[in-house]
């Protein structure tokens, strides 16, 4: 399976930031690689960096990623994005039910899952994102939390759940610095693998990546567990260097 490595910029950026981080990407993403790469940036600049895709060749291989979507297809909704935007734009992925969306904006898992099929029906691959809190964590409820996240994605997705990215993120090791051991993720992965598998014949196509504080330091040794298929890349995708080390990790 081709890994997926796919940077979240989460609200940070500038135009004249980001052109210097695309033009440094650029040198490194310049030759054929074994990975997917993309970068999820916030939605004021997606058409500035499809605009440097398009100035720059060397960023062919860059895909282009959203960090949300709205629920809803189109109508008074002051303030959303829809997924027919997002695919004008060039999207290939976005971003749902991201911890921070879940926390801060109230983000139920029916929403998320809404969220998942706006994205599907416009082409975009959601990049659906599930974990759990430290003090679930420390309970025992990791299993049955990521379970019921997921559940909800496959019960409104139906055969569709197979077209969707899967992102283990525990909270805890959500920019905190920890990180889950690969050992630990790996557990969680092959819980969400047996539970598509159970859920679609083409759970061995689907990609789980991970979301945890992924870095240059830890990666190689996250990407080489069995059931992981890739990063979901916070604070090192904003940093050219560290961010292709994670890349070449992958390939």
């Amino acid at each position: 399976m081709t890994p997926l490595i796919a940077g979240n910029w989460k609200m940070n950026g500038s135009l004249a930031a980001n052109e210097a981080l695309l033009g440094a990407l650029a040198q490194g993403l310049a030759a054929p690689g074994a990975a997917e790469v993309a970068v999820c940036v916030p939605a004021p600049y997606l058409a500035q960096v499809q605009a440097l895709k398009a100035k720059w060749p060397a960023l062919a291989r860059l895909q282009l990623g959203a960090q949300d979507v709205s629920h809803q297809a189109t109508g008074a909704y002051t303030g959303e994005v829809s997924a027919a935007m997002l695919q004008d734009l060039g999207c290939r992925f976005a971003i749902v039910g991201h911890s921070e969306r879940r926390q801060y904006h109230g983000e139920t898992d029916a929403r998320v899952a809404d969220k998942a099929k706006q994205a599907l029906a416009r082409g975009i691959t959601p990049i659906v994102c599930v974990g759990e809190t430290l003090a679930e964590r420390e309970a025992g409820h990791t299993v049955e939390v990521v379970k019921r996240q997921l559940a909800a994605v496959i019960h409104a997705n139906g055969h569709c759940i197979s077209e969707i990215v899967l992102a283990y993120e525990p909270v805890w090791a959500i920019g905190t610095g920890k990180t889950a051991s690969p050992e630990e993720a790996q557990a969680v992965h092959a819980v969400l693998r047996a539970q598509l598998h159970a859920a679609t014949p083409h759970a061995g196509l689907l990609k789980i990546i991970y979301g945890g504080s992924m870095n240059a330091g830890n990666a190689a040794a996250l990407l080489a567990q069995p059931d992981i298929d890739g990063g979901l890349i916070g604070g090192a995708a904003l940093k050219a260097p560290d961010f292709l080390s994670i890349l070449a990790a992958a390939a």
